[in-house]
């Protein structure tokens, strides 16, 4: 998956108009402006669309995790220059204030069983054995799910 389309369903799950994209940029510590967010938020075939860096993806998921947790006192975020699905799917986890269980749940609404076991792969060092990655197919069933559970109605 790609970073504009990420961003583009969490905008519509979570229906999140430009004001409130750029506000959660900025508790992100990123400034960014309408034009960019739009050209961000176009179609994938739309030439007027401009590539969204990982880095600017996690400005963007850091502004969640602080809107939706609070900011922590004397802590930093840092906007990692390199995202990965499993780091996408990890601060999603966060900002969303999600127990393993409700992982398990929302995947279940988008068709996809897994235990807590192999959910907890996804969240372990990359350096550990137990480590699995988080591939494009099981990020975009996820991310259907949040859709389907936060915007039933609206769901194909």
């Amino acid at each position: 998956m790609n970073n504009n389309d990420i961003i583009r369903r969490i905008r519509y799950t979570f229906d999140l108009n430009d004001d409130k994209m750029i506000a959660l940029f900025a508790l992100g510590e990123h400034e960014t402006t309408r034009s960019e967010v739009s050209s961000w938020l176009k179609k994938d075939d739309d030439p007027g669309q401009k590539s969204l860096h990982d880095k600017y993806l996690a400005h963007f998921l850091n502004g969640l995790i602080v809107k939706n947790r609070g900011k922590k006192d004397g802590v930093s975020m840092v906007a990692e220059k390199t995202l990965t699905n499993n780091i996408i799917l990890k601060k999603l986890k966060i900002a969303l204030n999600l127990q393993s269980e409700d992982v398990i749940n929302i995947l279940k609404l988008a068709d996809l069983y897994i235990s807590n076991h192999e959910l907890s792969a996804f969240f372990r060092k990359p350096t550990q054995k137990q480590y699995r990655l988080c591939k494009d197919q099981f990020l975009r069933n996820f991310l259907h799910g949040l859709q389907l559970k936060h915007r039933p109605k609206h769901s194909n």
